[in-house]
């Protein structure tokens, strides 16, 4: 039993560690889009925001995909292109 318990605890451990990694990289990416962002005119800007936009909506989710998994995405890439961090 307390093999078993101290192998959760290690598996556990490893996820915990991919997700800290995973947050990592998707604020890293937060971050550089941010500021690409503001260094672009704003007419460049919005042209890139709506095709990102654009392209967005032309993709179709396979059918096995939550819609609420497709609309989490699309409200977080709206937010970090509309509202960038500050």
């Amino acid at each position: 039993m307390k093999n078993l318990i101290a192998e959760l605890l290690v598996k556990l451990a490893q996820k915990e560690e991919e997700s800290k990694e995973l947050v990592a990289q998707v604020e890293a990416l937060e971050i550089i889009v941010t500021a690409m962002l503001r260094r672009m005119e704003q007419k460049e800007q919005e042209a890139l925001i709506q095709g990102i936009e654009g392209a967005l909506q032309e993709a179709t989710p396979p059918s096995e995909v939550p819609h609420r998994d497709t609309e989490l995405l699309n409200q977080y890439v709206k937010k970090l292109l509309r509202h960038p961090r500050s």
